[in-house]
C-alpha cells in the first residue's frame, strides 16, 4: 500500500505546466524544483521543465524522486515523464518511467492519426495497445501556470483532459479559482491565486496556489501530499528521515486482546472520510455518526454458504478475470503456475484457501517502494503486503476465480495501531476478503476496507493517510449486520460509485478567459 502512494504522488504533483496558446509558450520556458512532503515531512523532490527541441516541439518533464524509510530500510522511487507537443499544440507522444529498487516500467505512449499505440513494459512483460486518440493537447489542456497569467477572477473555472499512460485512459477534471491574495515573491508583491483541482477518477482534490506570472508556489493533494517551491539544494535535501509506514499509522491507547481471532470489533474513525470510501459489506459496517464513523467488523464463517463451481459465467464477474497491466494472469507463467497449484479443483472455495497458502507459504516478506505486478512478484517471491496482493489476484484470475485488490488499514500489536496494509477479495459464491500476507482465508476483524480496485482507485485513500484517529470502543447492543447493510451510493459489485453518478455530481464550469 505504501508504494501506491507514492506512485499516486507523483501522478498528482505535478503542475502540468501547458499553455493555452503554443505562441504562449515562451514565457513560461525553463525549471522550477520542489520540495516534496507526505504529511509535513520531507519525502523527496522533483523537477519541472519545459523546453522546445530542435524540432520546434514542446516537452514538458516532470522528474520526481521519492526517498523515504520503510522499517528502517532506505528507499528510492524514481517517475518521470515527458510529455512532447507539436508546434500546433497537438500531442505526438509520452514517454512515462516508474524506476523503483527492484525494476524500470517503461510507457511508451505515440498519436498515429486517430488512434494512439501504448507500448508497456511491466514486470519484463512488454504489452502493446491500440486507444482512440487523447482528448488532450496544449488548446484543451490548459492548466494553472497559462491560466493565472490570464488575469481569470475568483470563481472562474476550467475543465482539462490528460491522457494517462499509466492508467492507459484520459484523467479528467475541473479547476476553480476559489481565492486571491496579495504576497511578496522574489522581493516583490505579487497575486496569488488559489486553485482547486478535482479530479474525477480518483474522487479527490488538490489545492495550487500560482502567481499572476504562472509560477506555481505550492501545490497540495488531499491535505496530505505537498509540492513546494525551493531553491535546487533545498529541494534535493532528504535524508530519508521519514519513516512512511510509522508516520502514516493510527495509533491506539493500548493493545487489542486477541486481535487475529477476535469474532467482532468497534472502532470509532476520526478523519476525512468522504462517502467514496464508507464501504459496508457481510464483514463491516461503516455507519457515520455526528463526530465519528462507527465501524464494525465481524469474523465471517466461509463454510455457512455453499462454495460456487468453476467455471464462473456471470458477466459481471469476469470483469474480475480479465488481465491488467499489473494483474498479468493470461501470462503463461501465472496460468501454469496456478494450473499447479490448484490443479482440476473446481469448487471455489477449495481453490482460493489452495493460493492464498501458495502465497503465504512461498513468499518472503520484504519492505520494498516498488510499482508492484502479479508476474514480478511470481518472479522475485519476496515483498509486503501489496506484492503478496496482487500475486494472489493474478494467480486467482489465472485459475478462472474473479478477485480484486482491496487497501485499508489493518491492526498491528508490535507498536499497537493500525496500519495502511493491502489485501484481497475474490468470489467464491459470494465476495469475501482474504490476507495472503496472513494466511487468512477469512480476513479478521481488524481490517478496515476502505477502497476496492487499482492503482487508480486506491488514490482515494490519500486523504486519510497520516490524518486517521482510532479509538477502540465497546461493542454495540443488538447485532449491526441484522440490518441489511446499506453502502453509500455504491455500486454492489465493485463498490465504486456509478459513471453516471459522479458526472452527475460535477459541477459545471465557467468560461475561462
Amino acid at each position: 500500500m505504501k508504494k501506491a502512494v507514492l506512485v499516486m504522488a507523483g501522478m498528482l504533483l505535478f503542475s502540468r505546466l501547458l499553455a493555452a496558446q503554443p505562441d504562449d509558450i515562451e514565457a513560461l520556458m525553463g525549471e522550477n524544483w520542489y520540495g516534496l512532503y507526505m504529511n509535513g515531512q520531507k519525502a523527496g523532490y522533483s523537477l519541472n521543465k519545459v523546453s522546445r527541441d530542435e524540432k520546434r516541439r514542446v516537452h514538458v518533464v516532470e522528474d520526481a524522486r521519492f526517498m523515504v524509510n520503510m522499517a528502517g530500510v532506505k528507499q528510492d522511487m524514481h517517475i518521470f515523464s515527458d510529455r512532447v507537443y507539436g508546434a500546433d499544440g497537438a500531442l505526438i507522444e509520452i514517454i512515462s518511467e516508474v524506476v523503483d529498487p527492484a525494476q524500470k516500467s517503461r510507457f511508451h505512449a505515440v498519436v498515429s492519426g486517430e488512434e494512439l499505440l501504448l507500448t508497456s513494459l511491466v514486470g519484463a512483460n512488454t504489452t502493446e495497445t491500440r486507444l482512440p486518440k487523447p482528448a488532450e493537447s496544449l488548446l484543451d489542456a490548459v492548466r494553472n501556470a497559462h491560466w493565472a497569467r490570464q488575469k481569470p477572477q475568483v470563481g472562474d473555472a476550467i475543465n482539462f483532459s490528460v491522457f494517462e499512460p499509466l492508467y492507459q485512459q484520459d484523467v479528467t477534471g475541473m479547476s476553480r479559482i476559489i481565492d486571491a491574495e496579495e504576497r511578496v515573491f522574489n522581493g516583490v508583491a505579487t497575486k496569488v491565486f488559489k486553485i482547486r483541482t478535482a479530479i474525477d477518477l480518483m474522487a479527490i482534490d488538490t489545492v495550487s496556489y500560482v502567481t499572476e506570472t504562472g509560477v506555481t508556489l505550492e501545490e497540495q493533494v488531499a491535505g496530505s501530499i505537498t509540492m513546494r517551491l525551493e531553491p535546487k539544494e533545498v529541494a534535493k535535501d532528504v535524508t530519508y528521515s521519514n519513516d512512511v509506514i510509522i508516520s502514516n499509522a493510527a495509533m491506539v491507547a493500548g493493545p487489542i486482546d486477541n486481535p487475529r481471532a477476535r469474532q467482532s470489533l468497534r472502532l470509532a474513525l476520526r478523519g476525512p472520510l468522504n462517502e467514496n470510501l464508507l464501504i459496508n459489506d457481510e464483514r463491516q459496517r461503516m455507519t457515520p455518526k455526528e463526530d465519528h464513523v462507527d465501524f464494525q467488523s465481524r469474523l465471517l464463517d466461509l463454510e455457512a454458504v455453499p462454495a460456487a463451481q468453476l467455471p464462473v459465467t456471470d458477466g459481471e464477474l469476469l470483469r474480475y478475470v480479465k488481465p491488467t497491466q499489473f494483474i498479468q494472469s493470461d501470462h503463461p507463467k501465472l496460468v501454469e503456475k496456478a494450473r499447479e497449484i490448484v490443479g482440476e479443483e473446481k469448487d471455489s472455495l477449495i481453490i482460493a484457501r489452495k493460493l492464498c497458502s501458495w502465497v503465504y507459504s512461498h513468499m518472503t516478506n520484504l519492505y520494498s517502494a516498488q510499482l508492484s505486478n502479479a508476474l514480478e512478484a511470481l518472479d522475485s517471491l519476496e515483498g509486503d503486503c501489496t506484492e503478496h496482493s496482487v500475486l494472489f489476484v493474478g494467480l486467482a484470475r489465472a485459475a478462472g476465480l474473479p478477485a480484486r485488490e482491496v487497501a485499508g488499514l489493518i491492526y498491528i500489536n508490535k507498536e499497537p495501531g493500525f496500519y495502511f496494509h493491502q489485501w484481497a477479495t475474490v468470489w467464491v459464491g459470494r465476495w469475501v476478503d482474504m490476507d495472503p500476507t496472513f494466511n487468512q482465508p477469512s480476513a479478521d476483524t481488524t481490517h478496515i476496507k476502505l477502497v476496492e480496485g487499482d492503482l487508480i482507485r486506491q488514490a482515494r485513500i490519500i486523504p486519510v493517510i497520516g490524518n486517521l484517529k482510532i479509538e477502540v470502543l465497546p461493542d454495540a447492543d443488538g447485532d449491526p449486520f441484522a440490518v441489511p447493510e446499506k453502502t453509500v451510493e455504491t455500486n454492489s459489485n465493485t463498490g465504486e460509485k456509478e459513471p453516471a453518478e459522479e458526472a452527475a455530481q460535477q459541477p459545471e464550469a465557467t468560461p475561462a478567459p
